[in-house]
């Protein structure tokens, strides 16, 4: 069947034809692609066309698809059977790896997905603080657990309320949102709920309404608040977590968060998420302490298997990074010679191997700033990249992910695509 007729049958037995919402392409318009199989910076669908790709799976494929040590590990490690529900030698080495790697971290708990990372996270800060509230931003994307699920009021100052219907006016109530990148609206928070707030969570490079980078003195300001208060600081990392460096934004920015979530790029593309930081708080989790948190496939063989090669290839090979940076920095530049040819004034934000195109020309630095882009526009960019063979995450609010398997070549067809589409969008 063709990505047309699957779609069709998948609509009548998936809600939406898709598992995760952003798939269904309801913000770009058309349907759906559905993918074949993928190998480097390829992608191949059910029709037969070849897509390079600025998704990398969201994140995960920082080193490109079926990355041959990744399929190695995983076709060993599935000769000894798939699950055990019992502990593993490749845990205690994974964790003894993340360790070592990411600066904050000096116990680690493994979970399966980062929605279940960041739900854990915050249920050990409120254990660890006796507090109740979060102070999260507005734009900031923590996974699906109902606390993470509040958009912002009227204000910086105003009480959070359920973004989606489900989610408890209760739970709302516990969680208050603040404009990313203003310090002043965190401070007046944790002023004005004095001794109640456990955990302030973050993206220290915002990935989920596009790419959006806190502004100097920013987490400095965030690190210091949180410990004139006694609150827990959590840096969400599940996308920048060995990305932005090996040991992930924290690192780059040399801001040490106390708890740490991370996911995507940590499985090398298998289901897995963990949580860790100081070893004083993470002794709270069960069984070592009384916050509860369980999970039968966490640690699963396989999927340990595949961080682990991951994991080791980035650790053993900083040029990694350097490459990354210079890919990143290229296909921007050309983004932006193409721009200030055609006379717009487009905002692109960069770091690294994430960025957005964002058609706006306000800059943004937060969720107002996103939010003043054409959409309509980006809708049909989308589509006319799509048409020259380049496959960019179906919506504005999101970041693009870069891998290394993206040659000078591909950087070049990508760029001159970029120049294309917009010619034929604008007109």
């Amino acid at each position: 069947m063709t990505s047309e007729q699957l779609f069709e049958k998948a609509k009548t037995l998936i809600p939406g034809g898709v598992n995760s919402p952003v798939r269904a392409f309801r913000s770009v318009g058309g349907n759906p692609l559905f993918i074949k199989s993928a190998k480097g910076p390829y992608l191949y669908d059910e029709d037969g066309r070849e897509y390079v790709e600025l998704i990398n799976s969201w994140g995960p494929m920082i080193l490109g698809h079926a990355f041959e040590p990744v399929e190695k590990a995983v076709a060993d490690a599935i000769q000894h059977s798939f699950s055990f529900g019992a502990p593993t030698r490749k845990e205690v080495e994974m964790a003894e790896l993340i360790v070592s790697m990411v600066p904050s971290v000096e116990m680690v708990r493994m979970v399966n997905s980062g929605t279940e990372a960041t739900m854990a996270a915050i249920r050990v800060a409120r254990g660890f603080t006796g507090r109740d509230k979060l102070i999260k931003f507005e734009g900031c994307y923590h996974g699906h657990g109902d606390s993470f699920l509040i958009a912002a009021g009227s204000g910086a100052m105003t009480m959070g309320i359920p973004d989606s219907p489900g989610v408890t006016k209760a739970t709302a109530a516990d969680t208050l949102t603040a404009p990313y990148n203003d310090l002043a609206a965190v401070e007046e928070l944790l002023l004005n709920n004095h001794n109640q707030v456990a955990a302030v969570i973050l993206e220290p490079v915002v990935g989920n309404m596009g790419c959006v980078l806190p502004e100097p003195g920013f987490l400095e300001g965030i690190r210091s608040l949180c410990d004139q208060h006694g609150v827990v600081l959590i840096f969400d990392e599940v996308m920048t977590g060995f990305r932005l460096a090996k040991g992930g934004a924290q690192e780059r920015f040399s801001i040490t968060p106390d708890l740490t979530t991370m996911g995507k790029i940590i499985g090398g593309g298998m289901p897995v998420g963990a949580y860790g930081g100081r070893a004083d708080i993470m002794r709270m989790v069960a069984p070592a302490g009384p916050v509860y948190q369980a999970g039968t496939l966490s640690g699963n063989p396989i999927a340990m298997s595949a961080g682990l090669a991951m994991l080791h290839h980035l650790n053993d090979h900083p040029e990694v990074y350097t490459r990354l940076d210079a890919i990143g920095d290229k296909l921007t530049a050309g983004f932006r010679q193409t721009l200030e040819k055609l006379g717009l004034s487009y905002t692109i934000n960069h770091i690294s191997s994430m960025f957005t195109l964002f058609m706006t020309e306000r800059p943004v630095i937060d969720f107002a700033g996103a939010k003043s882009c054409d959409t309509a526009l980006f809708g049909r960019y989308f589509h006319a990249m799509l048409d020259r063979g380049v496959y960019l995450a179906p919506s504005q609010f999101e970041s693009l992910f870069l891998s290394v398997a993206l040659t000078d070549d591909l950087v070049d067809r990508i760029i001159q695509a970029n120049d294309e589409s917009l010619r034929d969008v604008i007109g």
